[in-house]
């Protein structure tokens, strides 16, 4: 998806250094789930650029700036009940905080789901203290559906998890 100075593409060998100095960042660790490790080394980014686009359940999809890999976005297709379902999830690296990419990478691919896939709802759970990702999604049009009262442990400390969803029109 070329968005003029944002690409959101595959992950490409090549995009390791730019992978592990982008999401080497606490920051970003305390927003995200723990299987996302935190030191994120360059052995990790190796890792994930080589099983990115194996499977065939999810997108996981890279975000350019600049001709540099500055963050990720992706989505889960669900199965079985929740087969018309997805959800979709993505972080950035610190020092692109604040200019706007996010909230169009998720405007644009929430649009390339809906208009490729058989999908009528997506959803992002995110941690009660995220503000930041509720301001991209309510940005991107997503709304909040639920509070999960105390339904995700993050380091240590076990808070409300934020639903945000957007159906197809």
């Amino acid at each position: 998806m070329d968005l003029g100075d944002i690409i959101i593409r595959p992950w490409a060998s090549g995009d390791e250094t730019q992978l592990a100095e982008n999401a080497n960042n606490i920051k970003i660790w305390k927003n995200v789930r723990d299987r996302f490790p935190y030191p994120y080394t360059l052995k990790d980014a190796a890792l994930w650029v080589r099983i990115a686009s194996h499977d065939r359940s999810m997108l996981n999809l890279a975000i350019e700036y600049e001709k540099q890999a500055i963050g990720a976005i992706g989505v889960i297709f669900k199965n079985d009940v929740y087969r018309h379902t997805a959800e979709i999830g993505y972080w950035l690296g610190e020092k692109y905080w604040g200019k706007g990419i996010m909230t169009r990478a998720v405007l644009a691919l929430t649009d390339y789901v809906f208009q490729h896939y058989e999908v009528r709802r997506i959803y992002a759970g995110l941690f009660e203290y995220n503000q930041a990702s509720a301001r991209v999604l309510e940005k991107a049009g997503y709304h909040l559906e639920a509070r999960l009262a105390k339904n995700v442990t993050k380091n240590g400390k076990t808070v409300d998890e934020l639903i945000y969803t957007k159906l197809r029109e």
